[in-house]
């Protein structure tokens, strides 16, 4: 049964589909259909690559043995990336600042970038994972659902962006972060969507983290005003969430970390 913040979601996505997926760098939903892959444009693409390539530079490539402190990429859409914010406002930044003031200090690496479907992921992922990582927490598929796109398409681009992280960094954990779709495609889809991260979790043995949104999707005041993307208070909640779900998994790599 879906929570309220994920029907709340899921009415504001349905009402203002066409602006947010304007707002997130999408191209016609027909180019997209026809194609079947994510619409970001070129400028977008190369934007990502320089954020990616100026958080990595501050890590050299051996850095966890360098500076014992793992490493977290955040691989993801505009949600990752913080859409209408500052970097050191959106989620990982705010969660590598919880985990230092807990004692479990992490280097977060924000891998976000606005438009991107699981077909545009899976062209990126072998260029972020230039950048070392002890951990990669995917947000991916959001961008499928305002598209419409097929489920089955988006769970085996999930599928092959587990298989590329661990052919490129095997000793990397990986985290998936449950995503939700809008009604407008009907309820056949939406619970097809949902039940696509569960089911990938499951067969690659990976966490599933709770839906990304919980308590702030759906509330005005914690949005901006797309509806969609969190406001600076709403992003605290969602680095909230994130971080009660990676803690456990950072308590272990700070462990090894030390150890080694």
């Amino acid at each position: 049964m879906y929570s309220v913040e994920v029907r709340r979601f899921q009415r504001v996505v349905a009402i203002g589909a066409i602006g947010i997926s304007a707002a997130c760098g999408s191209g016609s939903a027909a180019k997209v259909q026809s194609q079947q892959v994510s619409g970001e444009s070129k400028n977008n693409m190369e934007a990502g690559k320089l954020s990616v390539a100026r958080a990595g530079s501050a890590a050299p490539s051996n850095a966890v043995n360098a500076s014992r402190v793992p490493v977290v990429l955040f691989f993801g859409t505009s949600l990752t990336a913080g859409y209408g914010l500052n970097p050191d406002q959106a989620f990982p930044a705010l969660i590598e600042e919880r985990a230092r003031a807990e004692g479990t200090p992490i280097k977060a690496v924000n891998a976000g970038l606005s438009g991107e479907t699981t077909a545009g992921a899976l062209r990126r992922i072998d260029w972020v994972l230039r950048t070392p990582a002890d951990l990669v927490v995917i947000e991916a598929g959001a961008n499928d659902a305002l598209r419409g796109l097929p489920t089955s398409a988006a769970k085996a681009n999930l599928e092959q962006l587990v298989a590329a992280v661990r052919q490129r960094q095997p000793q990397a954990r990986i985290a998936l972060i449950q995503m939700e779709a809008p009604p407008n495609y009907g309820v056949s889809y939406t619970g097809s969507f949902r039940r696509i991260y569960s089911d990938v979790a499951s067969k690659e043995g990976l966490p599933l983290l709770p839906f990304l949104l919980n308590g702030v999707a759906g509330i005005a005041r914690l949005n901006q005003a797309d509806g969609v993307h969190p406001n600076v208070t709403g992003e605290k909640i969602v680095a909230d969430n994130v971080w009660k779900a990676l803690r456990p998994i950072v308590i272990q790599l700070d462990r090894v970390a030390k150890s080694g």
